[in-house]
């Protein structure tokens, strides 16, 4: 069963892909990227500066042990990372 956050979170990325992240004052390592997906916003909400793209990731990944599934989502006008949603086991 997944829950829905919308949490601000902090990443750590390396060639563009979430290698950590930090949610809840614990340090998730990235085991494996799951699915990644980009969504543009409306053409009249951007601009040449602000494509207007929200790029998702699909992780899983661990504060230690126990291993769930996590929608992290980065949004490129605010530059800002969210931690979405959390099947966690």
């Amino acid at each position: 069963m997944s829950r829905l956050y919308g949490d601000p979170i902090e990443v750590w990325t390396r060639e563009g892909e979430p290698i950590q992240f930090v949610w809840q004052d614990r340090l998730y390592a990235v085991r494996r990227v799951v699915d990644h997906w980009v969504v543009a916003r409306e053409w009249w909400k951007t601009s040449e500066d602000d494509p207007g793209e929200r790029r998702f990731w699909r992780v899983e990944a661990s504060p230690g042990r126990r291993l769930g599934t996590y929608e992290l989502r980065f949004d490129t006008a605010g530059e800002g990372w969210l931690l979405i949603r959390a099947w966690e086991r």
